[in-house]
């Protein structure tokens, strides 16, 4: 069974270890990677990386990054790449990722971005002060605000 998971057809979450997986990505056709960690490795593969230097701790701005990383999901999969998103564990700052890109470009609530993550990969849970800076990010790109 693979440990990537796939959010849509060319968005993917997992944990660092599966991100590792150079078989598992090369046979996805995995094109671009997202590390939201400041110490995870990437995986040795030749695809577009972007590290977000973040821990996940509730104080750090997450939201800072929101706009870098869902515009680079959205190039990446209109240009035909797949798009893999990962932390450590693949639970608060890959997923909280994963919500801020349905958000903006799926135009889903913050709510039915989370359940449709969740029904994909039932373990995520982003930390409060991540989700609060997701219900900030909701609320920003609101028309009219």
């Amino acid at each position: 069974m693979s440990e990537l998971f796939k959010v849509t057809d060319s968005l993917i979450i997992s944990n660092a270890r599966a991100a590792c997986k150079k078989d598992s990505l090369m046979a996805e056709g995995v094109t671009c990677c997202i590390n939201v960690s400041k110490t995870q490795p990437f995986p040795d593969i030749d695809v577009q990386k972007l590290r977000i230097p973040v821990f996940d701790d509730p104080l750090q701005k997450l939201s800072e990054y929101f706009d870098q990383c869902v515009e680079l999901i959205d190039s990446t999969i209109k240009s035909g790449g797949k798009c893999l998103v990962y932390c450590k564990h693949g639970r608060s700052r890959s997923a909280t990722i994963c919500i801020a890109y349905l958000i903006k470009h799926r135009k889903m609530s913050l709510k039915d971005a989370f359940q449709m993550v969740k029904a994909v990969r039932p373990s995520i849970e982003p930390n409060e002060g991540f989700w609060s800076q997701l219900e900030s990010y909701e609320k920003s790109l609101q028309p009219n605000n």
